[in-house]
């Protein structure tokens, strides 16, 4: 069972997020489309819910992990890689980190990848024995390194990792990759990803206090709602009944369809819940099929 915390004596919910960069904008249109509104404070460091018990803490993306951890904050969003370097990082200390993944949330995608120089004919982590791996990931590294049963000198670099190999200060890298087009620059090649991040939301290991659980489900149960139905539509169309088959096998990605019978005949009007991209190919492709008077409406809320 996991261990409770002490009291915290609060009653409003405390969400950190990154205050600048690529995951800021994203958290608070996602927080957003959950219904929730703030007013910020002067120093732009601290929202205060105008509709709802939830506060914004706007922090550097390196502190939310201890931010929840000490119990300051009780969610956090936040890249998986941070997280997970973190929590990397307590187990080498041998003591356990009190913040885990609840949600992935679907943005801010990358992977943290090894790479090195275009002239390398990579065989695989062999290869890497004795070599010196620059990173701003050493935990992450150092944990990849011993599974693979090599051994190889971890350089920590906080900035401009890729650059390392050319100036001598490493013989390959392990950072973060999105585009790919820094490495590129760089004259280096990913070849083995150790970690799929995105942004999540975090809490903690320990059960939230009475008083902020109850908003943390609320809130959660919002947040799956959203990602639920975030490339979801509702189609709705006409098809005769020895059709339905036909057209129901178009849609693997919808909800078991609501239907009525058109003035008691043959016609059935339905209509469905599709959780994937509705194209244009995939509309022609049901109306072969025998649906026709095919409309794709976008839904805004849905809550299970």
């Amino acid at each position: 069972m996991s261990p409770k915390p002490a009291p915290t004596g609060r009653d409003r919910l405390r969400i950190a997020i990154q205050k600048n960069g690529r995951l800021s904008e994203p958290a608070r249109a996602l927080l957003g489309s959950c219904g929730l509104s703030w007013r910020e404070s002067p120093d732009k460091l601290f929202c205060y819910g105008d509709n709802a018990p939830v506060d914004l803490l706007l922090v550097r993306d390196d502190d939310i992990p201890g931010l929840i951890d000490s119990g300051l904050c009780d969610l956090g969003i936040v890249g998986r890689n941070v997280l997970v370097e973190q929590s990397s990082e307590r187990d080498e200390s041998g003591t356990p980190a009190n913040f885990r993944e609840l949600r992935a949330l679907g943005f801010g995608g990358c992977r943290l990848s090894l790479a090195v120089p275009n002239d390398w004919d990579w065989q695989g982590a062999a290869q890497l024995q004795g070599k010196r791996i620059a990173t701003s990931y050493p935990a992450l590294t150092r944990a990849w390194l011993r599974e693979q049963g090599v051994a190889a000198d971890v350089v920590v670099l906080n900035g401009s990792v890729e650059i390392a190999p050319r100036l001598g200060q490493a013989d390959v890298v392990c950072d973060l990759v999105s585009s790919g087009a820094t490495l590129v620059a760089n004259q280096l090649k990913p070849v083995c990803d150790l970690l799929q991040s995105e942004a999540v939301l975090a809490g903690p290991v320990a059960e939230l206090d009475p008083q902020l659980a109850e908003t943390a489900q609320m809130l959660l149960r919002r947040i799956d709602g959203v990602l639920r139905i975030r490339d979801s539509k509702l189609l709705m169309f006409q098809a005769p009944r020895d059709a339905v088959a036909d057209v129901l096998r178009l849609l693997p990605d919808a909800e078991p369809p609501t239907s009525y019978s058109v003035d008691g005949g043959e016609l059935l009007a339905m209509q469905a819940l599709c959780h994937g991209v509705v194209t244009w190919q995939r509309l022609e492709e049901l109306k072969r099929a025998g649906a026709r008077g095919l409309m794709v409406l976008p839904v805004e809320r849905m809550l299970a």
